[in-house]
């Protein structure tokens, strides 16, 4: 009788012991599976970049089998933790914004800025008008959710397009400049359209009751975006260069620097209700403009190049080396962090379809992504660039090159917060089935048509 209550009083403790032992497991299973990836990364780098496929391909595919449909290790709540989500989803668009912007190491002057505006202005304009329609009338979604579909799938993606990006600072390739400033640009730019979507959800907007004052909230956030980042960049350089070549202080920690600046920029934006991904994605053009403007035509890596490991402090109070040096170790730091963002999220949007995956495989859900692929981005690109210093393969590449990936989900959590499950949830499957297709067919892609693109014209 005594062993019998014994037992009894053993097996709670035991239950809970049991919990503890596999929560544990479930831990370190977790910390060899990312380590694993990460190595594995790491080490298949070149084989990978001569593959057909990117690493936003492999995260993708590894965060479905680690999620719901594989081996349940990840099941996200999106609805439960939205705001935690949206906030990560946000601070890695963040760093990718800055990193592109510092990489754009091309006078303002220079007619390369002019692909820019056209592919960030008028081709997302007429992308978001070409997939309004397609919702609105092909899919018979009300105006509100039409609107807030075009509005996500629009913009590029400056996360997952590194295969895109230019390949140092100073890169003036007319293709590759036109993808990386256009994904620094039209997160930003894509961002009135959601709001008035939202509008149209019953989500209240700054200004969305008038049309006047609407189109004044929305020059407000652009001229002070583009103020307070400018300003910033400029601002912070200036300060730390002046202490480091006249008072040999503020030496190393450039990824504070870094990180301090785009969280700055970032947070000054949206105190003000500036758009504050132009702010951070202006403040990385700002920084490398003066270091454009100390240094001159003479490329950063090049006037780094004689500066030994143990002489970079003395770089760092140079006066002829420090803006370079500023610029380089700032821009590297922003890239590793970048490819950790983009390991983490995709993981995660892995993971998400990993639960939903059901939901995607409709017809109703895949054909206005194709529909966005193969007529609406091209269209777009082509009339916008028409006229342009880019030739007729350039605009075809431009066109297809349109990626869309942490950007598009991003904003899917925006408005998932703003507006509520009713509106959002007939889009999410499209949004995130967008996101697969275009990692897949534009990742598969893009390696083998800028080989022979490069390849024709003779350059890298």
């Amino acid at each position: 009788m005594l062993d019998r209550v014994s037992d009894e009083r053993v097996s709670p403790a035991s239950a809970v012991h049991e919990v503890k032992e596999q929560a544990v497991v479930i831990e370190a299973v977790w910390f060899m599976v990312v380590g694993a990836l990460l190595i594995l990364m790491a080490v298949m780098r070149g084989v990978i970049s001569r593959l057909p496929m990117t690493g936003a391909m492999v995260y993708l595919a590894a965060g479905f089998a680690l999620g719901p449909a594989g081996a349940g290790l990840l099941e996200p709540d999106i609805e439960g933790n939205l705001r935690l989500l949206r906030v990560l989803t946000e601070a890695g668009l963040v760093v990718s914004l800055f990193a592109i912007g510092m990489h754009l190491r091309v006078p303002l002057s220079n007619e390369l800025w002019r692909l820019t505006l056209r592919l960030a202005g008028p081709a997302m304009i007429l992308t978001i008008g070409l997939v309004y329609v397609a919702a609105r009338f092909g899919l018979g979604l009300a105006s509100g959710p039409a609107l807030l579909l075009a509005a996500i799938l629009a913009p590029t993606d400056p996360v997952l397009a590194n295969e895109l990006r230019v390949c140092k600072a100073g890169d003036d390739e007319p293709l590759r400049f036109a993808l990386s400033s256009e994904g620094g640009c039209n997160d930003g730019a894509a961002y009135p359209f959601a709001l008035v979507a939202l509008a149209l959800c019953g989500s209240a907007s700054p200004g969305s009751g008038n049309p006047w004052t609407f189109a004044a909230a929305i020059a407000w956030g652009v001229v002070s975006a583009l103020v307070i980042g400018w300003g910033l960049g400029s601002g912070v350089v200036r300060l730390v260069i002046r202490l480091r070549t006249r008072y040999r202080q503020a030496l190393g920690l450039e990824g504070f620097i870094a990180l301090g600046l785009m969280a700055l920029a970032y947070g000054a934006a949206l105190l003000v209700h500036g758009y504050a991904f132009i702010a951070v994605f202006a403040a990385g053009v700002s920084l490398r403009r003066q270091e454009l403007a100390a240094t001159g035509k003479t490329s950063p890596s090049k006037a780094l190049e004689s500066v030994e490991r143990g002489e970079r402090e003395e770089a760092a109070r140079d006066p002829e080396l420090a803006h370079a040096y500023m610029a380089e170790t700032m821009m590297a730091f922003a890239l590793e962090f970048e490819r950790l963002v983009e390991f983490a999220l995709m993981l995660l949007i892995g993971s998400v379809v990993s639960a939903h995956w059901r939901a995607l495989l409709h017809w109703r859900v895949i054909w206005p992504a194709l529909f966005l692929f193969f007529v609406a981005r091209p269209l777009s690109a082509t009339i916008s660039l028409a006229g342009s210093c880019m030739d007729r393969p350039q605009r075809l590449l431009a066109g297809w090159l349109g990626i869309r990936g942490v950007g598009a989900f991003y904003y899917l959590l925006f408005a998932l917060e703003q507006a509520g499950g009713e509106h959002v949830r007939p889009i999410a499957p499209i949004v995130l089935a967008t996101i697969v297709l275009s990692v897949v067919l534009h990742g598969s892609s893009a390696t083998s048509l800028l080989h022979r693109y490069f390849a024709n014209r003779g350059s890298r």
